[in-house]
């Protein structure tokens, strides 16, 4: 099973251009705040963390994710990687940019998209129960993932300076 959600939004970084730019290029720091995030690290070879994910009958699904980092002249962009071996794991692609000027308060607003795709390995069902589990699962999920992505503003607005 495969689920997606979106989010894009844009917070104000109330520090000049130089510290705006490290910020979206550093994941370690942006997302530190970022509640349903366990176990985050940023290395050469990219972001690696669990997004903890709950899920109605099955309960909590650690979905780990590992993806690359590459710099932009204007920000930075996650390139998720797959992960072999897993029965559940996340795909988390995102793009984070700071514009040359500042706003009218004299912030640098920072636009950040974010894809989040899980993909998820249910137990073998047969029959019409089967296939309403199923259903409900996956109705569930894509609620929690959804609610999973609308909270990412506020965890990233956290981790900000002067927060």
């Amino acid at each position: 099973m495969i689920l997606d959600a979106e989010q894009t939004f844009t917070l104000p970084h109330p520090g000049p251009h130089a510290a705006a730019l490290a910020f979206v290029r550093s994941p370690a720091q942006a997302l530190g705040q970022v509640r349903f995030l366990r176990a985050l690290s940023a290395a050469p070879d990219g972001v690696r963390g669990e997004l903890v994910v709950p899920l109605p009958v099955m309960g909590d699904a650690d979905l780990p994710f590992h993806s690359r980092l590459h710099l932009t002249p204007d920000g930075a962009e996650l390139h998720p990687e797959p992960l072999a071996g897993e029965r559940a794991w996340m795909e988390v692609r995102g793009q984070a940019q700071v514009p040359g000027d500042p706003d009218g308060s004299g912030a640098y607003p920072l636009t950040f998209h974010f894809r989040f795709r899980a993909h998820l390995t249910l137990p073998a069902t047969e029959g019409w129960g089967g296939a309403a589990f199923e259903k409900m699962v996956q109705a569930a999920a894509a609620r929690t993932l959804d609610r999973v992505a609308r909270e990412l503003p506020a965890g990233i607005a956290r981790a900000l300076p002067g927060s």
